[in-house]
C-alpha cells in the first residue's frame, strides 16, 4: 500500500516527551528497554498487568494500592481489576491545586457571554461547596446524579463534587428533548438533577426553563433540583415539584473537601450506547479504571503535561468531553466553549486555540472539515506557535483534511486521528508522540491495548477490511451495564460475535508495516459528529407524527468525511409525504431529540425491510449505500423481498452517483 508522510517529530520534541521519560525510568526501574513506540507497544500488551501496574506506579496514583493482583478472572468479560485498591477520581485530579493553586485549572468561553476562569484553587472551593451541600441533601456512595447542562465550568464542578461523595455522575447536553432526557436518566433514577437558566447558541439564547417541569415529571426520582444561574433574575417556576437550589448560593458557602475513599470498581459515571434496539444501555465505568486510563492516555499518548492548554471542541453528551475533564488529571488546563462551532467564523475552534493559546485541540473530524470546506486560512491571521497537538475523532478524517491542516493551520504538529468509543472512555487506535504521521493512517494503537483486525472466524488479517477487536482486557471497559444484574446485556454487546473477543463496531485495515485505516461504523448506530445516537431512538419519534405508518434511518460515512443521513418513511393509508409531514417530522426530531439528528433528505418509502425474525435492514442497505456488492445481500432473508430490492435500487444509485462525482 502506498503510503504518505505528513509529519515526523524532531528528536528534540522526543526527548521532551513524557512518553520518553516513562521509557527511560521503565528501564531504571525494571529493566525493561524499549527504544520505539511499536516495542513499548508490544512489551505492554505481552505484560499486561505489570504495564497497568506501572502506570499506577509512574503517575503516582493517589489511593490504596492494596496488595491483591493487579487483575483476577479468567476471559475479558469478567476481569476485575486491582481487587482490594480504593481512591478517589476526584482527588487524583484536584491534587493540581496543592502545587499550582492560582494557575487556570479551566476556562469557559461562549458566543458573546464574558470569557470566565477558574483556578484550581477556586476549582477546589467550588467543589468542596458543592459536595457539601449534597452531602446535606442525603446524596451518598451509590446515588445518581444527573444533568441537563452545556459544556460550563459549573459542569465541572458538578461531576467533580459527585465523584467525591462517591455518587454516580451522568450528563446530557441541553440539545436534547424530554424523551431523549427520559430515555437515558430514567433508568439510572437520579436523587439530584442540574439544569441550566439559559443556553446561548448560534447566535439565540435558548430559555431552559420551560420544560424544567416536563423533565421533572419525566423524572419522579428527582428529590432536590439544582438550578445553574448564569443569567441575572432567573428563577424556576413557583409550582416546581421538588426544591430548587441555586448554584450561586450553594458555592459562596465555604465547606471543607472531603473524599470519600472507593474501591477502584466502584461507578463514576453513566454513559450511554445508541440505543439501535431499543432504549439506550447505561455504561457504567470505574473510578479506577478512568484514573488510569486518563493518566495514560493523556499522559503517554498525547503528551498533556501541567501548564498545558487543551481545548475540546465537544458537548457533554459526547464522550470526548469526559476526556477534556480526564486530561485534567495530568494538570493541564482545559478551555471549553459551549457556542455554535460557526459563530462568526468557520474555524471559530481553531480561533480559540489560537487566542488561549492552547499547545492542544481535540475535535470531531466534521469540525475540521467544515473548517477546510469552507476555504479558511486561519495560519493567516492567527497565532498557533503554542498549537502542538490536534487529535480529531469521531469519524475517519479526510486525507483533504489531514492536507489542509498542515497547510493553514500549523506544518510543524502532530494531527492525530484516533479511534476508541464511549464504551471504553478512550481510544483503541491513534496518536503517540514518537512516531511519524502517514496520511490517512492512525498511528498505532494505545498502550495497554492488544487491538486487532480479525476476519469472520477471528483470525488476525492485514492488508483487508476487517472487524476490530481487543483481544486483551483494559481497565476502562465497563465494569457493568445498567440493570443489567447478570451480564448478559454486556456480553451480548460485545462478545457475541467473538466470544473471546471485543468486537468494537468498526471496520478498519491494518496497514502492513504501518498504522490503521478506519472505515466507519460495522453495525446500526448513527454516529453523527462524534455523538451516537440509535435508529430506534429517531425512529420512534418519526413514527408518532401523524400521518407516519413507520420509518427507517441510516447513517453512512462517505469517503471524504461526509456523513449521508437519509430517513425513509412510510406513510400512514391516505398520506402522502408532502411537504407538510416532512416539516412535521423534522420538528418532532429537532424538539424530541436532538437538531443533531435532522435527516438530509425525507424519502417515501413503500415499507421498511426486515428479516424474518422481524429485525430491521439497515445494516446491509448501508453497506450499498457505501459502495458496496448489491449481490452480497441475501434477499432470502427478507419477509418482502420487492420492498428490499426498492432500497437496493435506491442505494445502488446513490452510490453511484457519489462515485461519478
Amino acid at each position: 500500500m502506498d503510503r504518505t508522510k505528513l509529519w515526523e517529530p524532531s528528536a528534540q520534541r522526543i526527548a521532551n516527551t513524557e512518553i520518553r521519560r516513562y521509557q527511560e525510568w521503565l528501564e531504571k526501574t525494571l529493566g525493561v528497554r524499549t527504544d520505539t513506540y511499536e516495542s513499548l507497544h508490544r512489551w505492554s500488551i505481552e505484560n499486561i498487568d505489570d504495564f497497568w501496574e506501572s502506570v499506577w506506579t509512574y503517575f503516582g496514583v493517589i489511593g490504596e494500592r492494596g496488595v491483591g493482583p493487579v487483575r483476577e478472572g479468567e476471559s475479558i468479560s469478567s476481569t476485575r481489576w486491582f481487587p482490594g485498591a480504593t481512591l478517589n477520581y476526584a482527588q487524583n485530579l484536584l491534587r493540581q491545586a496543592d502545587s499550582t493553586p492560582d494557575v487556570e485549572a479551566i476556562v469557559g468561553l461562549h458566543e458573546t457571554a464574558p470569557r470566565e476562569a477558574l483556578t484550581w484553587a477556586e476549582l477546589r472551593d467550588r467543589v468542596a461547596s458543592l459536595s457539601a451541600r449534597m452531602r446535606s441533601l442525603g446524596v451518598g456512595r451509590g446515588d445518581t446524579v444527573c444533568a441537563v447542562l452545556p459544556s460550563l465550568t459549573h459542569t465541572l464542578v458538578a461531576l467533580l463534587a459527585t465523584a467525591s461523595v462517591g455518587a454516580i455522575w451522568s450528563v446530557v447536553n441541553t440539545d436534547f428533548g424530554v424523551d431523549g432526557i427520559a430515555d437515558r436518566f430514567a433508568q439510572i433514577e437520579p436523587k439530584v438533577l442540574f439544569t441550566v437558566d439559559a443556553h446561548e447558541f448560534n447566535g439565540r439564547v435558548h430559555d431552559q426553563l420551560q420544560q424544567l417541569p416536563a423533565i421533572l415529571a419525566a423524572l419522579p426520582s428527582v428529590a432536590h433540583h439544582i438550578l445553574v444561574d448564569t443569567r441575572p433574575g432567573a428563577s424556576v417556576p413557583d409550582d416546581l415539584a421538588v426544591p430548587s437550589h441555586r448554584y450561586s448560593d450553594i458555592i459562596a458557602e465555604a465547606a471543607e473537601l472531603e473524599f470519600e475513599s472507593l474501591e477502584f470498581s466502584h461507578p463514576l459515571w453513566v454513559l450511554y450506547s445508541s440505543g439501535t434496539t431499543g432504549k439506550p444501555k447505561g455504561i457504567v465505568h470505574s473510578h479506577g479504571g478512568i484514573v488510569l486510563e486518563a493518566l495514560k492516555s493523556n499522559g503517554l499518548q498525547l503528551g498533556a503535561n501541567p501548564g498545558d492548554r487543551a481545548h475540546f471542541a465537544v458537548s457533554t453528551t459526547w464522550v470526548v468531553w469526559n476526556l477534556m475533564i480526564d486530561a485534567m488529571m495530568r494538570g493541564t488546563t482545559a478551555i471549553t466553549y459551549d457556542g455554535s462551532p460557526t459563530f462568526g467564523r468557520p474555524d471559530r475552534h481553531l480561533a480559540i486555540c489560537a487566542e488561549e493559546r492552547a499547545t492542544m485541540m481535540c475535535t470531531g473530524a466534521a469540525v475540521l472539515s467544515l473548517a477546510a470546506r469552507s476555504g479558511a486560512q486561519p495560519n493567516e491571521t492567527e497565532d498557533f506557535s503554542a498549537l502542538q497537538t490536534i487529535v480529531s475523532t469521531g469519524s475517519p478524517l479526510p486525507s483533504a483534511t489531514w492536507e489542509w491542516a498542515y497547510a493553514h493551520v500549523k506544518d510543524d504538529m502532530l494531527v492525530g486521528s484516533d479511534s476508541g468509543g464511549t464504551d471504553i472512555c478512550s481510544g483503541i487506535l491513534g496518536s503517540n508522540q514518537l512516531d511519524p504521521v502517514y496520511i490517512g493512517e492512525l498511528q498505532a494503537p494505545y498502550l495497554g491495548v492488544d487491538a486487532r483486525t480479525v476476519d469472520e472466524s477471528g483470525a488476525s488479517i492485514e492488508g483487508e477490511v476487517g472487524e476490530l477487536i481487543m483481544a486483551a482486557p483494559i481497565p476502562s471497559m465497563p465494569v457493568k451495564f445498567w440493570d443489567d444484574p447478570d451480564g448478559e446485556k454486556f456480553r451480548a454487546a460485545y462478545f457475541d460475535d467473538f466470544p473471546h473477543l471485543w468486537r468494537q463496531g468498526d471496520w478498519a485495515t491494518k496497514v502492513p508495516g504501518g498504522g490503521y485505516i478506519i472505515h466507519g461504523r460495522s453495525d446500526a448506530t448513527i454516529n453523527r459528529g462524534g455523538i451516537r445516537m440509535g435508529s430506534a431512538d429517531i425512529c420512534q419519534v418519526v413514527d408518532s407524527v401523524p400521518g407516519v405508518h413507520e420509518s427507517m434511518v441510516i447513517g453512512a460515512e462517505q469517503p471524504q468525511g461526509e456523513y449521508y443521513m437519509p430517513l425513509f418513511v412510510v406513510p400512514s393509508p391516505g398520506t402522502e409525504v408532502d411537504e407538510a409531514l416532512r416539516t412535521a417530522v423534522i420538528e418532532a426530531i429537532r424538539t424530541r431529540v436532538s437538531p443533531r439528528y435532522v435527516p438530509d433528505e425525507i424519502i417515501a418509502a413503500p415499507g421498511v425491510p426486515r428479516t424474518r425474525t422481524g429485525k430491521i435492514m439497515e445494516v446491509p442497505i448501508r453497506k450499498v449505500i457505501q459502495g458496496g456488492d448489491p449481490g452480497a445481500v441475501n434477499r432470502t432473508t427478507a419477509v418482502d423481498a420487492d420492498i428490499l430490492d426498492w432500497y437496493l435500487d435506491f442505494a445502488v444509485g446513490f452510490a453511484s452517483e457519489q462515485s461519478a462525482s
